[in-house]
């Protein structure tokens, strides 16, 4: 249709040039919350280039809702301040109908935002991070200290002082055997255990279980058993909003497995669907904030089209902090959000002047 191609052909300039500035300027304030640790301690010109680089599809995933907010805002604000939109109403086109082509763009960045965001931000940002606490003498451990996870569906429960992650060791190693029905069988305690690649080798083991009415203790022989692998002992340090979609799901199998909290993993996974959903929202606010005004139609129709954003914000902000603490289920933090302001949305667009 001729006012579709008319309509993006208008929305289009002004979006690009607001994701360049909105990139470069994200660039920029990371850039300079940075720049005196870097110049601390020496980092050429080069190396610190190279994490810029590495941060720009970051500010990009940033950037994008913003700027689609403000070029619908801003392109269907001067349509309504020049009087355009009036010869369209006349023909008998209705808003919705026209504003159509705005909405598919903004699914498309959506679709495009959760598929850039898995395969290219996550990536980068690790390289991003990487490089950053190199070239600023930062050390990252994963090594964990009072462990508790359970395996086996809870008939052994593993007690460890201290995982140490470079030698793949479990420091002060307990380990306790139920039945079924939750009874205690037996309590195995070591000193160390070793990671040989398919078991542990538990040193200087003794085990504890009863013959008869009495607590026997004998050392432990044969602990082909024990085959937790070594990740379940230290991802729980790993944040799920830094995985792959597909890893943060394998972390969240871990943390159930081994009986460690994992609501707010389950969030932040909840979270990865939701959040992209954020350009479809925007670009309703905008179109559905249009034509509401009467005076400074321009001015208006941003000003508005950027507060219901930031409540938008500020409600997802409440929601997912809810989540995490176990006060709503985290569907529903990361979900609802969404799904209201969509619902908000259609009904103004719906009830749009047209």
């Amino acid at each position: 249709m001729i006012l579709d191609r008319y309509l993006v052909r208008q929305f289009s300039p002004i979006f690009f040039i607001a994701t360049a500035m909105f990139v470069m300027l994200l660039g920029l304030i990371e850039l300079f919350a940075n720049l005196w640790r870097y110049l601390q301690y020496e980092v050429a010109a080069a190396d610190i280039f190279r994490v810029s680089l590495y941060y720009v599809p970051k500010s990009l995933s940033y950037a994008l809702p913003i700027s689609l907010l403000f070029a619908a805002a801003y392109t269907l604000g001067d349509f309504y301040g020049k009087n355009e939109l009036t010869s369209i109403f006349s023909s008998g086109v209705p808003f919705w109908r026209f504003s159509i082509s705005l909405l598919v763009i903004g699914f498309s960045a959506s679709c495009f935002s959760f598929f850039f965001d898995d395969l290219v931000v996550i990536p980068t940002l690790r390289m991003k991070n990487e490089l950053s606490r190199a070239l600023l003498h930062q050390q990252r451990t994963e090594n964990n200290s009072d462990i508790v996870i359970k395996a086996e569906g809870g008939k052994l429960v593993y007690s460890v002082d201290f995982y140490d992650f470079v030698e793949e060791a479990l420091n002060g190693l307990s380990i306790v055997e139920l039945d079924e029905d939750g009874r205690f069988v037996s309590l195995i305690r070591s000193p160390q255990a070793f990671w040989n690649g398919e078991h542990w080798n538990l040193s200087g083991a003794v085990i504890y279980e009863y013959e008869g009415e009495m607590l026997a203790v004998r050392p432990m022989t044969g602990t082909e058993r024990y085959r937790e692998e070594p990740g379940a002992f230290r991802r729980n340090a790993v944040e799920a909003e830094e995985l792959p979609v597909r890893d943060a799901g394998l972390l969240i199998k871990d943390l159930r497995g081994a009986g460690l909290p994992f609501t707010e993993a389950l969030a932040d996974y909840y979270h990865r669907f939701s959040f992209p959903a954020v350009s479809l929202v925007v670009m309703l606010l905008s179109i559905s904030m249009g034509g509401r005004f009467k005076k400074n139609i321009l001015l208006m129709s941003l000003l508005a089209s950027l507060v219901s954003a930031v409540v938008y914000y500020v409600m997802e902000m409440i929601s997912m902090m809810m989540a995490k603490l176990g006060y709503i289920p985290p569907f529903a933090g990361a979900w609802f959000p969404v799904l209201s302001f969509v619902f908000i949305g259609f009904l103004l667009l719906r009830n749009a002047k047209t």
